[in-house]
């Protein structure tokens, strides 16, 4: 094979857009980022107003206020609310928000409306506002998803171009809120890009870097939770797995009690917009009875990493946390799932963690935490650097790996979906997330075609070319015509017949006018190649030199398309021993 050939391709794709991309995903990074600005002073306010009843964007814990048995009310109005909002407004709004964003992305070409970018942001602000165990992250991940997406539908992009600026929107907000841009970008890799291309990984990873830098102007910098521990001794490697494999069960719980609790709410012989104002009523129960359990958290989850609660409180405050944010999670009301996951796992780990080897039990917390976030979302690789940019604590890294990896293999092995790609399921949406690259990326056209096509002359006349290659022995279903040695078209038996039908003593080559024919060409891949075919409706393609001459080199057909699959049937199915290690026998 020519060595040419491999000298023009390239590692990846030609990126004409890709400056352009870049540039507008910078400009939708800050734009996420005043966007989480405004979600979070709106969630400050509605808790202001709702528990204080003042009108301050201050940050104030609904665990402060003073109203007694009159809080369980609060987040029953916050219900129904945001079930009014839901009903009148948009439906969209209901949910995590990270999977209304995967759902928009692969099964609504990545179109979000300007209701979700107005409604969303208010209705998680209520929710959250009025006591609701929830985190921010789901909704700007949604909120600045729709901020891409509605940027994007103002220029003449194509799907996967608006996918990469819904994308660059909605961990743009993830880093404005948390300050964790590398895990924001983990996160983009691993759950909403379904991708790993640079069209798509720079402009993203430019709106996190222009979130990253504009967020000390608007929100804060530094840590979310600094922390730092000590060095674990290699006998902690125990300890990791069993956190691991504690971490992954309790994913699995949450997630089964999570959609248990969802088909209950189903039943119901009441519409669904009531059902956040039933959820409202647990959470303000709960809340009665333990009021750090309601709203975000932060606070919360410091305290654990630092361990400044006791087993006893701590263990009530946990399982009240997990009830009502299942219950009010369930009843389709808006509100994320990483801040109470965090919230848990870190519980977990301050619960066990004096009991684990390792002599360092203020590093289970963090580990545990991650583990959790690694598992139920099955991210394990954003868990890790999500753990560090929350903390930047290093010496935490080895175990938070071992801890989420371990965590991550557990619900992969003993849960069909996740707890994001769940509630798409249930919509009639499958979702396939183990993906790699297509061998069909790794060939080009030169490595399958056919080097010595059948073709017939431009001369020849119709009558000729019908009994001599579209007789009983016709072997394909069009041939190439060329006129010395450069391509004039595809001939086929209907273009044949017409030609024929409308004068007999043509020749060949006079059935094709000027334009230029559809082609192939030997550096490209085999991707490519399918694609053409499928967006024409072809059986076969001529292979030229060079779109200048169209000399004719090869051809190319469907069938042909199959060969690189012998390939990764070789690589994943055919299993052999290349070499013995020790000799069996003496010679």
């Amino acid at each position: 094979m020519s060595n040419t050939i491999y000298d023009s391709r390239r590692d990846f794709d030609g990126q004409a857009r890709l400056v352009l991309i870049a540039s507008l995903a910078a400009v939708v990074g800050a734009l996420s980022t005043v966007t989480a600005y405004v979600l979070l002073h709106a969630i400050h306010f509605f808790t202001n107003l709702f528990f204080f009843q003042k009108f301050s964007t201050a940050f104030m814990s609904p665990a402060g206020q003073a109203l007694g048995a009159w809080v369980i009310g609060i987040p029953v109005l916050g219900g129904l609310l945001i079930g009014l909002i839901a009903r009148y407004g948009t439906e969209q709004i209901r949910g995590h928000g990270i999977p209304e964003a995967i759902e928009a992305i692969l099964f609504k070409k990545s179109m979000m409306s300007p209701k979700v970018a107005v409604l969303k942001p208010l209705a998680s602000a209520i929710a959250i506002g009025s006591g609701g165990p929830f985190g921010a992250e789901g909704p700007i991940i949604m909120t600045g998803g729709a901020v891409g997406s509605l940027l994007a539908q103002h220029f003449h992009l194509s799907a996967g171009e608006r996918k990469t600026l819904l994308v660059a929107g909605a961990v743009a907000g993830m880093t404005a809120v948390f300050g964790t841009p590398v895990a924001a970008l983990l996160l983009a890799v691993e759950l909403l890009l379904f991708e790993l291309r640079p069209r798509s990984l720079a402009p993203v990873a430019i709106a996190c870097v222009i979130a990253g830098f504009l967020r000390p102007l608007l929100i804060d910098s530094g840590p979310l939770f600094p922390l730092h521990t000590a060095v674990l001794p290699p006998s902690a490697l125990l300890s990791c797995l069993i956190a691991g494999l504690l971490c992954g069960a309790m994913a699995w719980l949450l997630s089964t009690s999570l959609y248990k609790v969802e088909d209950l709410f189903h039943r119901l012989p009441v519409h669904w917009m009531w059902w956040p104002a039933i959820g409202g009523l647990a959470v303000g129960i709960g809340g009665y009875v333990q009021p750090r359990a309601l709203g975000v958290g932060y606070d919360v989850i410091a305290d654990l990493l630092n361990n400044h609660l006791a087993a006893g409180a701590l263990l009530a405050l946990l399982a009240v946390k997990a009830v009502i944010w299942l219950l009010a999670l369930g009843s389709g009301t808006s509100g994320g799932v990483l801040a109470p996951l965090l919230m848990l796992g870190a519980g977990l780990g301050a619960l066990l963690g004096p009991y684990l080897p390792g002599n360092e039990p203020a590093i289970w917390p963090l580990v545990f935490m991650a583990a959790t976030l690694g598992g139920m979302m099955r991210a394990p690789i954003m868990a890790v650097a999500f753990a560090f940019e929350l903390t930047y604590d290093v010496n935490a890294l080895l175990p938070v790996m071992a801890a989420s990896a371990v965590a991550y293999a557990f619900t992969v092995m003993f849960m069909h979906r996740s707890i994001l790609t769940e509630k798409i399921a249930r919509r009639g949406y499958h979702i396939y997330r183990e993906y790699g690259i297509d061998p069909l990326e790794r060939h080009s056209v030169a490595e399958v075609m056919s080097t010595q096509p059948v073709g017939i002359d431009a001369d020849t006349p119709l009558a000729e070319a019908l009994s001599s290659h579209f007789g009983s022995t016709q072997r394909h279903r069009a041939f190439p015509v060329t006129r010395d040695g450069a391509l004039v078209g595809m001939l086929d038996r209907a273009t044949l017949e017409q030609g024929m039908a409308s004068d007999a003593g043509m020749t060949v080559g006079q059935l094709f006018g000027a334009n230029m024919p559809v082609v192939a060409l030997a550096d490209e891949t085999c991707r490519t190649l399918a694609t053409r075919l499928a967006v024409h409706a072809l059986e076969r393609l001529p292979v030229v030199s060079d779109a200048h001459s169209l000399r004719l080199t090869g051809i190319v057909s469907r069938s042909d398309l199959v060969k690189p699959a012998l390939g990764l049937d070789a690589e994943e199915q055919q299993r052999q021993t290349v070499r013995r290690v020790w000799p069996l026998t003496a010679r």
